[in-house]
């Protein structure tokens, strides 16, 4: 079978490659400075002419928090980029085969998105808060709820206003009758020892 001839018909004579763009230079300290500076300034102008300048994507309630609340949008925004960074370095982790990574990487994900929830709903449904997840939520009962004798269902670590405290775990156990829950522990047999033993023979006289 014959080769067919192809005949190129697009003229490429003019054709120029592409200049190299130079590298940025790296800034100075003091130009990192004034640039984040202007920015701010630019930031400011823009909130003046439009109030609701930087506001979009966050839940109504949460604009109007003060700057030292411990959830402000802005904080949880600084939480949800050093979490993403987190949750890149496991995955790299995991791609080394590096035990435990993918359960981290995946707490780190699942942190993120509870934070970008928050943002959009305005509801703190992780069970812990900040930076690095290193603050526990205290949760707090609204409303009592009543099982079918009767009786107030309460959840162990949880704040009820009706007590006036937070529901431990002995609360629990004196409510439910519960007693001697920490079993002694049974002291270990000692195996004997079967193997050989070296017998030393004396020589008699």
């Amino acid at each position: 079978m014959t080769k067919r001839k192809i005949v190129v018909e697009t003229d490429n004579s003019n054709w120029q490659a592409p200049k190299k763009r130079k590298k940025r230079k790296p800034m100075t300290e003091v130009q990192r400075a004034a640039a984040a500076k202007r920015l701010e300034t630019a930031r400011a102008k823009r909130a003046e002419k439009n109030p609701d300048y930087g506001q979009s994507g966050i839940h109504p309630t949460l604009r109007d928090l003060p700057d030292d609340h411990l959830a402000h949008p802005k904080k949880v925004k600084v939480w949800i980029k050093t979490q993403k960074g987190l949750a890149s370095a496991e995955r790299a982790g995991v791609r080394q085969g590096i035990k435990g990574a993918y359960a981290r990487q995946c707490n780190h994900e699942g942190y993120v998105r509870n934070m970008k929830r928050y943002l959009r709903d305005g509801n703190w449904i992780d069970n812990f808060f900040g930076e690095y997840q290193e603050k526990r939520i205290q949760w707090r009962s609204v409303a009592l709820g009543y099982d079918k004798d009767g009786n107030i269902k309460r959840d162990i670590g949880t704040y009820y206003p009706d007590m006036g405290m937070v529901y431990t775990q002995e609360m629990f156990n004196e409510d439910k009758g519960i007693y001697n829950v920490r079993k002694e522990r049974k002291p270990r047999k000692h195996k004997r020892d079967t193997g050989p033993v070296e017998i030393q023979k004396t020589k008699k006289s």
